[in-house]
């Protein structure tokens, strides 16, 4: 019995030391899951229409030397000694947060300044000395110095510093004693935005980094870590950048914030929409309640009104029903009038068939009957028609293309007319042309009446008379007067040229 007493109490000894040891690994396991995020959309801003009508962030307030636009916030422009800040306009209300922000800072020279800085302080402060923000702060700050100072060659230096509201910033030497962590990263010049992730959750703030080197790459490496920070609660969220003798462009793209609680922990924010939620279902009900008692009264003042019942109105399946029924109809109604259609043009081929038959028995009787030849000759006679036709009508169109070149070679020389009409020398000399060959024309006649006598011959008429004479020689005066108003206007026109 004592022996078996005692193997009972081992037993309950080492269950009891296992589940001692089993609580840490549970309570680690709890804390290692992700926390549940909120989009935050007062406390973040991103484009496209990042800006309004009259150039403000929504939600946000602009400082100093900061640009907001439509893509973009221009913290600080390449400009020497600018200064600018943007800032929350609400305080936080959330004890944990996650901050995403994508920036650029780029220059044309191989080293820039001053840098740029991200901050959550208990108050906001429109411009100052540490990277464009006021100095001895309350809260954290996460600078992007591009600037060796103190010539220690490290810089570009990522720095995470936090202030009590009572510890100056050590400039000349990039508060690099005052800092609780830092890693050197160039984020100057980057070929796509720099991507930062800020959280703090259960009093450790992280800063995961990504130096924009692919549009596609979503991973982030660990820069900064820091746990046991307490930073002061309702405080706000800004951003800010400075340049000194060298300049850079400090540009801002997007800064989301998102509110983190614990798992299974309910959203503060959460329990005020439920209780709001609670007060809305109160004043629906009190609603419910009123209307139905001012329709009370309103029967008990009009006897003679009667409420239909609800089998009078119709229902969404019979409305349904009453819609597949219509459309029946129509597809119904579409059939008939195409078989309506169809019958009219089987109708039609009836006829076509019927007169295509009746025309060919008519033909082969005729053939009976004896008058193939009669046949012959009129298919001949009609085919010597159609041939007379289609030369017709080719000659018909060959006619109308002259006509329409003639009208063409008219309009043509009218307007040359016109347009040498201010020449007057051209005149004259077309007068002594037409008086020369008048005078031809005449002595031509002299002559023929003197000297040329055509032949007595039979039953064959003259050679030309004067009529067909005095034709040609106007054609040939109207050819000779055409030539020299060509002539004339190419040497017009060679004389442009020259």
């Amino acid at each position: 019995m004592a022996a078996g007493r005692g193997w009972w109490w081992w037993l309950a000894v080492a269950c009891l030391l296992l589940a001692v040891a089993g609580a840490p690994a549970q309570a680690q396991a709890q804390s290692g899951e992700l926390p549940h995020r909120r989009f935050e959309y007062k406390y973040s801003f991103k484009g496209p229409q990042l800006t309004l009508d009259d150039g403000t962030v929504r939600f946000w307030t602009h400082y100093g030397s900061a640009l907001p636009s439509s893509e973009r916030v221009r913290v600080a422009p390449s400009l020497r000694s600018q200064k600018g800040s943007i800032w929350t306009q609400n305080k936080v209300t959330f004890e944990d947060w996650e901050i995403e922000v994508a920036f650029r800072i780029s220059g044309l020279g191989r080293i820039g300044a001053d840098g740029l800085a991200i901050w959550y302080t208990k108050e906001r402060g429109p411009t100052g000395p540490v990277f464009g923000a006021m100095d001895n702060w309350d809260g954290v700050g996460i600078f992007f110095d591009t600037f060796d100072n103190d010539d220690g060659k490290n810089n570009p230096i990522i720095l995470l510093m936090e202030n009590n509201g009572k510890l100056t910033y050590d400039h000349s030497n990039d508060g690099i004693a005052q800092g609780l962590g830092s890693c050197i990263r160039d984020v100057r010049n980057s070929y796509h935005a720099v991507r930062v992730k800020i959280s703090y959750y259960r009093k450790t703030l992280q800063v995961y980094l990504n130096l924009g080197n692919s549009v596609t790459d979503e991973s982030y490496e660990l820069c900064i870590q820091v746990k046991n920070l307490i930073v002061p609660s309702g405080g706000y969220f800004g951003v800010s950048a400075a340049t000194g003798g060298i300049a850079d462009d400090h540009d801002v793209l997007s800064f989301v914030t998102f509110s983190l609680t614990e798992p299974g922990k309910q959203d503060p924010s959460n329990q005020m929409l439920n209780k709001d939620l609670d007060e809305y279902q109160k004043e629906y009900e009190r609603f419910e309640k009123d209307l139905e008692k001012r329709k009370d009264e309103y029967q008990k003042q009009h006897p003679e009104t009667h409420t239909p019942d609800e089998d009078v109105f119709e229902t969404q399946g019979q409305r349904e029903l009453q819609m597949v029924l219509d459309g029946q109809s129509v597809i119904q109604s579409e059939l008939k009038r195409l078989g309506e259609r169809l019958k009219v043009m089987f109708e039609g081929q009836k006829q076509n068939s019927e007169f295509i038959s009746h025309a060919g028995g008519k033909r082969s009787t005729t053939t009976v009957v004896g008058e193939a030849e009669q046949g012959d000759v009129g298919s001949k006679s009609l085919e010597s028609m159609l041939k007379n036709q289609k030369e017709l009508v080719r000659q018909v169109q060959e006619m109308r293309t002259s006509i329409a070149d003639i009208i063409t070679n008219v309009k043509l020389h009218q307007k040359s007319l016109n347009a040498e009409s201010a020449e007057p020398g051209h005149f004259l000399e077309i007068k002594e042309h037409i008086y020369v060959v008048k005078k031809d024309v005449d002595s031509l006649l002299k002559f023929k009446a003197q000297h040329i006598n055509c032949p007595k011959v039979p039953l064959v008429p003259p050679c030309t008379s004067a009529g067909h004479f005095l034709v040609f020689i106007v054609l040939q005066s109207i050819f000779v007067i055409y030539y020299l108003m060509y002539r004339s206007k190419r040497q017009a026109d060679f004389k442009k040229f020259f």
